[in-house]
């Protein structure tokens, strides 16, 4: 592992490698504390962010490490400086650069340019730190992966996508339900599909929530509005409103199936109150996995600490 742009980029020896290295350190968090003193880290957040940013901040402490937090305005990024430049420079500082952005193109630019590890700290197409949570979430819940079906409900987004592609991998069944014009991007989901037949997994696209929903082990959604998205609000609730998570909904998944969202979430809009803050839900263990799993994304790409 060079960078970390998208679960894809993984094989399930080195994603499997992550999740055991996040355990152990969720287990023991400072043990690794003196591995990487002295060392910073660039953090470039294009968009606003609550566990991204305090997850990722608290992961570089854990391993010794100075988190240096920027923003677009604070960066010559904004008064034209190209971003193989930025990353040229900030190569010459730190150890890796952990970005939040729009554009995955961008990440990639970035990454083609630095001579330092970079992670996607989420961009429009891919949220693969999010994903790694959620895996180790539902292995702590049910005690591997392989075998689980996960259904995603809502907005075919950068969350779907990195889901499909964790499943995928993990021998995860993944089923994605959407209205039509939502679907999550058809490479990735053929990609998926190919990959899930290796592990002995199945990848499934519709339109009917219920379906999706059936014998599932989870049942995921996201915000169906994001960062950038404000001017489609109206209609996006108006499409995604039959694809809310409810009650009736998760009585399609299995009597054990628990509830996941990567937040912020909407109440009464993608869930109900009454799933999100009832006793199937694990949005909060997802949360606080994303400094485990991000913990050991950094000591895998700086120090080679894969086990």
């Amino acid at each position: 592992m060079r960078d970390f742009l998208r679960i894809a980029e993984l094989d399930r020896v080195r994603l499997e490698g992550l999740l055991d290295l996040a355990a152990g350190m969720k287990a023991q968090p400072l043990a690794l504390t003196d591995a990487h003193r002295g060392k910073s880290i660039a953090c470039f957040f294009n968009k606003p962010s609550t566990r991204t940013r305090v997850s990722f901040e608290g992961a570089a402490y854990r391993l010794g490490m100075l988190p240096i937090m920027l923003r677009h305005d604070e960066l010559q990024l904004g008064r034209g400086e190209p971003i193989a430049d930025t990353a040229r420079v900030l190569s010459s500082y730190t150890a890796a650069i952990v970005i939040r952005t729009f554009a995955q193109a961008d990440l990639e630019e970035m990454a083609a340019a630095a001579s330092v590890p970079v992670i996607n700290a989420l961009t429009d197409e891919h949220h693969p730190c999010q994903a790694l949570a959620d895996l180790l979430t539902l292995r702590e819940r049910f005690g591997e992966l392989e075998g689980l079906r996960i259904a995603y409900v809502g907005d075919g987004n950068n969350v779907a996508h990195s889901l499909l592609e964790a499943g995928a991998m993990a021998g995860v069944s993944v089923a994605i339900a959407t209205p039509p014009g939502y679907r999550p991007d058809e490479e990735i989901v053929a990609d998926a599909a190919e990959r899930a037949v290796v592990q002995g997994a199945t990848v499934l696209v519709t339109d009917d929530p219920e379906e999706a929903v059936r014998g599932a082990h989870a049942v995921h959604t996201d915000v169906w509005v994001s960062m950038g998205e404000d001017g489609e609000r109206e209609r996006r609730l108006r499409d995604l409103r039959p694809y809310q998570v409810d009650e009736a909904l998760m009585g399609h998944a299995r009597d054990d199936a628990v509830f996941m969202h990567c937040l912020p979430a909407h109440r009464g809009e993608e869930v109900a109150a009454a799933v999100i803050d009832g006793p199937r839900s694990v949005v909060f263990e997802q949360a606080a996995n994303r400094l485990p799993t991000e913990q050991a994304v950094l000591a895998t790409l700086i120090g080679g600490r894969l086990p």
